[in-house]
């Protein structure tokens, strides 16, 4: 749909951001089509890195991954003397001094709708246009984006599942069709004698990004597109039995694609591609993979059209909430941040993110529940931690994922429906595999006992090797009362009849 509003020019530049691969790459497609040569940057964009911890498992996936990204551009080039240009600064400074610098006509990149993205777009655009650069952004992240996927009122879907059902009506093979950049590899541009003193240098390491080395390595994250690709081709083999496994943590259930999809070391059009292919044979776990895959279109069409929600709750009234602060709301939360809540399932979720960077989607929702309604803390404070540790960290998707759990959100779950930590943790790790993998010193604990250890008798305890409150704590709220005070917290907002109690065992 751009071809007619793109002229053909004598060279271009492609900004690499979160679309870290060649193939099906939109707007590397859109260049290399439209331009005779054309480059390739990524910038280390220290707005974005200036604030983050020294050892972050993003910077290193990202530096990782953009080494691969140069490797693929030099073999799909056939040349060695294309290359993959970073360069570390502001990007509105950035941009359009390369651009500037290469001497190209037109600039190429690809959609992010996170507030700061958009902003920090819109200023490079500017700068550019100053120069009498053309600047050209394409869809890329998700299949529908903005205002693509509409009500017949013309409104955006504020409930997940009519937005499902549009989206599937109107999803047409054309849209995962991916973008063939092979026809035109001849395109991509080495540089120049007088270019390369200037852009020649190797990709930044992260001690050039003033970062450190973290555990990254020692855990199963493959980077790059090779990574992506190796764990899509593992998940195809499990997908038909993603819907009975995707659940249980101590189970190979998920894809694990989640920080490829987050910096495009893969195409989401390849991935959807197949799950609708799949799911129109029958594949029940390849429909509910799809459903994830639609669920992350969905929560960034709710940030683009309420971009509010980065702030304040979808729904208004749930921030008139009073959460528990002071120094008693900061112990509480010190307690879930540091995994010693008493609850094992919380504290081996808690622990999985601390040291890998990763947490199961159900644990998610778990641990996101106790923080809100066992511990009344705010949402926000949860979503930030989130934000801070996950490695496939999401604006869009994290922020709907903490609104859902918090029931302030779009098609959240109701205020009443509050998860009980014990009973989740039965139905969906009944053996304790997964809390004696990340809560070792809970190891001699039988099933019957490990989901709620204070409730063991002291000889099992003693004969399991444990002494609560000195190697592994004791709750630090009890559920029940928990429970309560959070119904009674949630009561500022509109009532409810439902039945309450029918809720309980959730």
């Amino acid at each position: 749909m751009h071809n007619s509003i793109i002229g053909d020019f004598q060279s271009g530049l492609v900004w690499f951001k979160r679309d870290l691969r060649v193939k099906d790459q939109h707007a590397l497609y859109m260049a290399l089509k439209h331009c005779q040569k054309v480059y390739c940057l990524f910038v280390f964009d220290t707005d974005i890195l200036t604030p983050l911890p020294k050892e972050d498992r993003r910077v290193e996936f990202i530096q990782e991954s953009l080494v691969s990204l140069d490797r693929e551009l030099k073999k799909f080039a056939g040349s060695q003397e294309v290359r993959l240009i970073t360069l570390m600064g502001q990007p509105v400074f950035e941009v359009p001094k390369a651009a500037a610098s290469l001497q190209v006509q037109a600039v190429f990149s690809n959609h992010d709708d996170e507030p700061y993205a958009l902003s920090r777009d819109a200023l490079v655009r500017g700068k550019l246009a100053e120069q009498g650069i053309s600047f050209f952004d394409f869809k890329d992240h998700v299949i529908f984006e903005r205002s693509e996927v509409l009500t017949q009122a013309g409104t955006a879907y504020g409930v997940f599942t009519p937005y499902k059902n549009a989206w599937l009506k109107k999803v047409k093979d054309a849209d995962l069709m991916p973008f063939d950049v092979t026809p035109y590899k001849s395109h991509l541009a080495a540089l120049g004698p007088s270019q390369k003193k200037t852009f020649a240098h190797p990709i930044h390491t992260l001690e050039d990004l003033g970062f450190k080395q973290t555990n990254l390595r020692t855990l199963p994250v493959r980077t790059g597109v090779e990574g992506g690709e190796y764990l899509f081709k593992d998940f195809l083999s499990r997908m038909d039995l993603y819907a009975e496994t995707r659940d249980f943590p101590a189970v190979k259930g998920p894809s694990y694609l989640g920080v490829h999809l987050r910096f495009g070391t893969v195409s989401i059009r390849q991935l959807a591609n197949i799950a609708l292919e799949r799911t129109r044979s029958g594949s029940p776990g390849a429909a509910v993979w799809l459903s994830e895959l639609i669920w992350r279109d969905f929560y960034a069409q709710i940030m683009h059209h309420h971009p509010r929600v980065v702030r304040k709750s979808f729904k208004p009234e749930y921030d008139k909430i009073v959460w528990e602060d002071g120094a008693l709301g900061n112990q509480l939360f010190e307690s879930w941040r540091s995994a010693k809540t008493g609850y094992p399932i919380v504290d081996a979720a808690m622990q999985q993110i601390n040291s890998t960077g990763y947490m199961h989607n159900r644990l998610r929702m778990i641990v996101a529940s106790f923080l809100v309604k066992d511990l009344g803390i705010d949402w926000r404070r949860g979503e930030a931690y989130f934000a801070t540790h996950l490695i496939d960290f999401d604006l869009s998707s994290n922020n709907g994922g903490w609104q859902w759990a918090s029931s302030s959100g779009c098609d959240a779950q109701p205020y009443f429906r509050i998860f009980n930590p014990i009973s989740q943790s039965k139905r969906f790790d009944p053996k304790g595999l997964f809390i004696k993998r990340y809560l070792p010193e809970l190891g001699e604990l039988g099933e019957k006992d490990i989901h709620a250890p204070w409730e063991a008798s002291s000889l099992t305890l003693k004969s399991a090797g444990l002494e609560l409150g000195k190697n592994y704590p004791l709750p630090v709220v009890d559920h029940a009362s928990a429970r309560e005070l959070t119904l009674k917290r949630y009561s500022v907002v509109k009532s409810t009849k439902t039945d309450l109690k029918t809720h309980d065992k959730t």
